[in-house]
């Protein structure tokens, strides 16, 4: 019985100096910024279902602050794509390429979408490229699965 108090109250002291040491989050350093942005691969359709579309493309690593975001500018009117939806990702700074992957949810279904891609750093950075406008369609009835 002794040794389970003792054991507990080593516990609670040492959480008690745990918990007065400042944590840092640790930030992953800017790389370089690339002079020339450019999508190498895509964009593509990865999945097109009305519950979820995924777009994808890849582009030389753009450099600048760790994390990036792509971005899809959409619409059902390929000369007003006004909505806008963006997906997190981490560069790596030692691939020379960076893939994108942004998801997109509450489709109509059997619509038609025009999209562009382009990508910015969490900074504001905006990589100075971007697609030309693409489109795809969504099945009339998509097959869900599930509960």
């Amino acid at each position: 019985m002794h040794k389970l108090l003792l054991k507990l109250a080593i516990t609670a002291a040492a959480g008690g100096l745990l918990s007065s040491i400042p944590l840092v989050a640790q930030e992953s350093p800017s790389t370089p910024r690339s002079a020339h942005v450019e999508i190498t691969q895509g964009p593509e359709i990865e999945l097109a279902k009305d519950f979820l579309t995924i777009i994808r493309w890849t582009t030389n690593n753009p450099g600048g602050s760790p994390v990036h975001y792509g971005i899809v500018h959409y619409g059902t009117d390929p000369k007003n794509l006004s909505q806008t939806v963006k997906s997190p990702i981490r560069l790596n700074p030692d691939h020379p390429t960076t893939v994108f992957r942004v998801r997109m949810s509450g489709l109509k279904p059997g619509a038609t979408y025009y999209y562009t891609v382009g990508a910015e750093g969490s900074d504001g950075t905006i990589d100075k490229m971007e697609s030309a406008v693409q489109k795809f369609s969504l099945p009339v009835e998509s097959q869900q699965t599930g509960p």
